[in-house]
C-alpha cells in the first residue's frame, strides 16, 4: 500500500488532490522507478508526468516529476481503444525521494494457479481521490504461455483509476502483476505478469555498465534495495523480510526470507549474465534441472533463481540453488567493475555458509567448482566486436556454428494462397529444434505483426553480445521471393536483415516442379543429395566463386538445365541477376533448378520494381563478396554487413539492394521433413 502511487498529468501544480489531472495508478518497483500501464503513463502530454506518493503514513502526499522511459509495446499507442498487451511502462523519477518499494516475485505469473490475489490502486469516489484495495479471484489466462499472457480476474469491481496498480500473491507476499483493464460487462478485469518486462529491448552491443540494459538496471536496484533495507532497517518501518518472518515460513521453504533477499542482493552486485543464451546454458548445466521454461525466458540472475523454485516444486532445493550461485560467480561477464571481485567473494561467503546445511560431498563439490572457476582464471569478459573477440577465421566460424539459431517456417495453404501456417523454433547447434509458438491461417500480407513477439523471444534466447543469431526462414519454393529481411518487428525498428543475418531455406525440395530435361536425365535423388552434401563440405572448407547464371553482359539468358548445373564445380555459388521480374517463361523455375541441382548456397536479388537496372555493379559486387571470405561459413554475416551498409547510405553497397541468400544446410534437416542425411 505504501508503494502504490498516483499518476497525474504534468500540469498538476500544487493541487495534488485534483481529480481532473489524475491519470491512474502505479507503484514503486525500485528506488526512483515506478511501474504502471502504458495507457496510464501515455495519458498525459508528451513523456512527462507527475508521481504523487506518501513517503510514510501520516506525512501527507508529495509530488515528484517523472519521465516515461520505456513502454511495452513501444510506440505512441493506439489512437482509440485499449492499449495492446502487455501495456506496461517504466517511469524514472526526476529527483531522489524517500519511498517504499514493493517486493517483486522472481516467478512468472504463468506459474500462479487458480486462487485469490489482492490489488491496490487509486480512484475517484464522490469527487475525491481515495486509495482502494481488495481481493480478486483468478479465473484463467489470456494468451496461455505465449509472450502476451494476461490473467483474467473477477468477483470484485475495478473502478476507473486503479489501472497500473499492483497485483499481489497474498500467500507469498509478492507482486506478480499490474492491473491492465477492467471488464466492461462484468466484475473484474485483467492483469499483466511482471515477467513481461523481460521483453524490454536488449542492447544491440555489449553493455559496458549496468545502466546500459534497462531491465537489468531496474531489477538489480530492486534486489539491492531489499537487501540493504534489511541490513540497515529504519526502526519506524517494517521491511518485507520483517513482515514475512512474522507470518512464519510456509512448509517446504528452502530459503528463509532473509536468506532470499541476501542471495538476490549479492547476485545483483554481480554484472548481469552475458546474454539470455548464456543464462539458459547455466540452467541447462545444473543437475536434475528439467523444468520447461515459460515465456519470456529468464534474463537476469533473479529470473534463473525463480526457475529453480519451480524445478524443486517449492522454494528450490538448496543444493540446486547453491550450484546455480557458484556458476553465476564463474560466468562470462559482459563487463566488470572495481567492485566485482568483492561481490564474487561476498556471494561465495554466503553460499559456503548456507552449504553447512548440506552433506560433506556437496560442500566438496562446491569448493571444487570455485577452484576450477576462480583459481584457474577470472571469469571471461565478453569483448565487443573488434575490441578483443578472437579474430581468426576458425575462431569466428566455430563461435557462429556453436551458437543456436532461430527457425521460422512458413507453410502455404494451397486452397488459401493468401494465407499460411507458421511456427517459430530455436535450433540448438546439434540440430535439435524447440518450437516456441505456432499459428494457422495467418494472412501473408500481415505476417510481421503476429510474428513480432515470438521472434523477439527467440532472438533473445539465442543472441550473444555483439553477435546476433541467424534467422533461418524455411519457405516453399513459391515463396522464396518473400522479403523477410525487410520486415520490421516494431514500427521504429530497422529491417530484420539490418539487425541480424537472415537466410532462406527451401522446405519443399522433394516437391519441386521438374522440367522436361530434368526428368529425362533420370538423376537419382540420392545421388543429388550426396552431391549436395559434397558441395556444402567443399564450400565450407575453401573459398567460393560466384557464377551469374541468368545474365550475360546485361542481357537475360535462361538458367541452364539441371544436368548442366550439376556439372559446375563444387566451389560454385549460383547468382541470379534477373530473377523475379516474371517476364520469361522459365523465371519461376530458375531457383527450382538450382535447388534440384544440389546447391545449398545461392544468391539473387529481387527486382524492387527496377527490371531494367544496370547490373554491372551487382555482378562485380557478387564476385568480390562471395569470394572474399575464406569459407562459406561467413556468407550470412557478409550479407548482413552489406544490408547494414546499404541502410547507412553507403554508395558502395547500393548494388546489394534486394539481395537474398539461400543457405540451406543439408546436415540440418528441417523439423518433420524426414530426411535421412549423414551426421555432420
Amino acid at each position: 500500500m505504501a508503494s502504490t502511487v498516483r499518476i497525474h498529468r504534468a500540469d498538476v501544480g500544487y493541487a495534488l488532490d485534483e481529480p481532473a489531472t489524475f491519470l491512474g495508478s502505479g507503484f514503486f518497483v525500485a528506488p526512483s522507478w515506478v511501474l504502471t500501464c502504458a495507457h496510464v503513463a501515455r495519458g498525459g502530454e508528451g513523456g512527462g508526468i507527475v508521481v504523487v506518493y506518501e513517503s510514510a503514513p501520516g506525512l501527507g502526499m508529495s509530488a515528484v516529476p517523472g519521465t516515461v522511459v520505456a513502454t511495452l509495446p513501444d510506440g505512441p499507442g493506439p489512437g482509440s481503444g485499449n492499449w495492446p498487451a502487455p501495456d506496461l511502462a517504466l517511469v524514472r523519477l526526476g529527483e531522489p525521494v524517500d519511498h517504499e518499494c514493493v517486493y517483486v516475485s522472481e516467478r512468472p505469473a504463468a506459474y500462479f494457479g487458480e486462487g485469490k490475489v489482492l490489488y491496490a490502486g487509486w480512484t475517484v469516489v464522490e469527487g475525491r481521490l481515495q486509495f482502494l484495495d481488495g481481493p480478486l479471484s483468478v479465473q484463467g489466462t489470456i494468451g496461455g504461455w505465449s509472450t502476451d499472457v494476461q490473467m483474467r480476474l473477477g468477483e470484485n469491481d475495478l473502478p476507473h483509476g486503479v489501472s497500473g496498480g499492483p497485483v499481489i500473491d497474498p500467500v507469498r507476499g509478492e507482486v506478480i502483476g499490474v492491473l491492465k483493464s477492467r471488464s466492461r460487462h462484468a466484475r473484474g478485469g485483467t492483469s499483466t505478469g511482471l515477467e513481461q518486462l523481460r521483453t524490454l529491448p536488449v542492447p544491440p552491443d555489449v553493455p559496458r555498465a549496468e545502466h546500459d540494459d534497462l531491465y537489468q538496471a531496474v531489477f538489480h536496484a530492486h534486489d539491492r534495495y531489499h537487501r540493504d533495507r534489511q541490513r540497515h532497517p529504519d526502526g519506524r518501518r517494517h521491511t518485507w523480510v520483517d513482515v514475512q518472518s512474522q507470518l512464519g515460513a510456509r512448509p517446504g521453504r528452502t530459503l528463509t526470507p532473509d536468506e532470499r533477499v541476501q542471495l538476490l542482493g549479492r547476485l545483483a552486485d554481480l554484472p548481469p549474465p552475458a546474454s539470455t543464451r548464456s543464462l539458459l546454458d547455466i540452467l541447462d548445466s545444473l543437475p536434475d534441472f528439467q523444468t520447461p521454461l515459460p515465456l519470456p525466458a529468464p534474463r537476469a540472475w533473479r529470473d534463473g533463481l525463480g526457475a529453480l523454485y519451480e524445478c524443486a516444486r517449492g522454494d528450490g532445493a538448496l543444493d540446486l540453488i547453491l550450484d546455480y550461485a557458484v556458476r553465476a560467480m564463474a560466468a562470462e561477464r559482459p563487463f566488470v567493475t572495481p567492485s566485482t571481485p568483492e561481490a564474487e567473494e561476498a556471494l561465495w561467503d554466503w553460499a559456503w555458509q548456507a552449504a553447512q546445511r548440506l552433506g560433506v560431498r556437496h560442500r566438496r563439490s562446491l569448493a571444487a567448482q570455485r577452484i576450477n572457476g576462480f583459481l584457474s582464471g577470472r571469469p571471461a569478459v565478453v569483448a565487443a566486436p573488434g575490441t578483443g573477440r578472437p579474430g581468426g577465421r576458425a575462431d569466428r566460424d566455430e563461435a557462429r556454428t556453436a551458437q543456436p539459431c532461430v527457425l521460422l517456417e512458413l507453410v502455404q495453404r494451397h486452397w488459401e494462397p493468401d494465407r499460411c501456417d507458421w511456427s517459430v523454433s530455436v535450433v540448438a547447434p546439434g540440430g535439435e529444434a524447440v518450437r516456441l509458438e505456432e499459428a494457422e491461417r495467418a494472412p501473408l500480407a500481415g505476417l510481421p505483426a503476429p510474428l513480432a513477439a515470438p521472434l523477439a523471444e527467440a532472438f533473445r534466447r539465442c543472441d550473444e553480445p555483439g553477435r546476433p543469431a541467424v534467422l533461418q526462414v524455411a519457405l516453399p519454393h513459391s515463396l522464396l521471393g518473400l522479403d523477410v529481411d525487410d520486415w520490421r518487428l516494431r514500427p521504429d525498428d530497422p529491417p530484420l536483415g539490418v539487425l541480424r543475418p537472415v537466410v532462406l531455406r527451401c522446405s519443399d525440395r522433394d516437391q519441386l516442379p521438374e522440367d522436361d530435361e530434368a526428368a529425362s536425365c533420370g538423376a537419382d535423388r540420392l545421388d543429388i543429395d550426396e552431391e549436395r552434401r559434397a558441395r556444402w563440405r567443399w564450400l565450407h572448407a575453401h573459398r567460393a566463386k560466384a557464377e551469374v547464371l541468368d545474365c550475360d553482359e546485361g542481357l537475360r539468358k535462361p538458367v541452364p538445365p539441371v544436368e548442366q548445373l550439376r556439372g559446375l564445380s563444387h566451389g560454385t555459388v549460383p547468382v541470379l541477376c534477373r530473377w523475379g521480374d516474371h517476364r520469361y517463361e522459365d523465371d519461376a523455375a530458375a531457383l527450382a533448378r538450382i535447388v534440384r541441382g544440389g546447391f545449398g548456397v545461392a544468391l539473387w536479388r529481387r527486382p524492387r520494381g527496377r527490371p531494367e537496372a544496370v547490373c554491372g555493379e551487382f555482378h562485380r559486387g557478387s564476385f568480390d563478396e562471395i569470394a572474399g571470405p575464406a569459407s562459406a561459413y561467413r556468407l550470412p554475416d557478409v550479407v548482413h554487413a552489406l544490408r547494414s551498409r546499404l541502410r547507412s547510405g553507403r554508395p558502395d553497397a547500393f548494388w546489394a539492394d534486394g539481395i537474398a541468400l539461400l543457405y540451406d544446410d543439408p546436415h540440418q534437416p528441417l523439423p518433420g521433413t524426414g530426411d535421412l542425411l549423414e551426421a555432420p
